[in-house]
């Protein structure tokens, strides 16, 4: 793997020392999620920053129009592709424990195995062409999710999904990001 880049004077914000702005969109994101995840310690390094994942993010998981587990394979899906141990966990997480995705589909996610649901790896192979392509999908993975039931306007969903996922997986590249206690069962190496 190669080297990259990572933030040698930026530090993750403590709430004890937050500026108001950067206390307001905390204490937000603890009330959000029940504590401070570090991802959001860092954000807040740049309010603005905070602001829009957690915003863009809420707005996804409200209007998307997928279900709670086709929301956490998507955010799975362009987490594993841009590499991000982080968020990796993170959704793991929420998908096993909050989002019903089924235990064989996220060991399949985590393991680079076959979804075995047709919906699903379709959803989930949209989702890293979206990523992967910059927002140019190939025909093919276009027809195959619109056969499996999805729409058009839920390829607008998965882009505000990459949009917001690009805004934690590259910080979470560039703080290293410690994975959090209340994800750490699937962390990944």
């Amino acid at each position: 793997m190669t080297s990259h880049y990572i933030f040698n004077n930026l530090q993750a914000v403590p709430l004890a020392s937050a500026s108001e702005v950067q206390a307001s969109i905390l204490n937000k994101a603890k009330e959000q999620v029940g504590f401070i995840p570090n991802m959001y310690s860092n954000m807040v390094n740049l309010p603005a920053y905070l602001d829009s994942y957690l915003h863009g993010y809420r707005l996804f998981r409200e209007q998307s129009n997928l279900s709670p587990a086709e929301q956490e394979v998507v955010f799975l899906a362009i987490s594993n592709a841009n590499d991000c141990h982080y968020c990796m966990a993170a959704h793991s997480t929420l998908a096993a424990n909050y989002s019903g995705v089924s235990e064989e589909v996220l060991t399949a996610i985590r393991n680079g195995g076959v979804i075995n649901d047709n919906k699903l790896a379709a959803l989930y192979a949209m989702a890293v062409e979206i990523n992967d392509s910059r927002g140019r999908p190939a025909d093919d993975i276009v027809k195959t999710f619109l056969n499996e039931g999805y729409t058009e306007t839920n390829l607008l969903a998965i882009i505000l999904a990459v949009s917001v996922k690009i805004l934690s997986n590259y910080s979470n590249h560039l703080f290293n990001t410690e994975v959090d206690k209340a994800f750490i069962a699937y962390k990944v190496d």
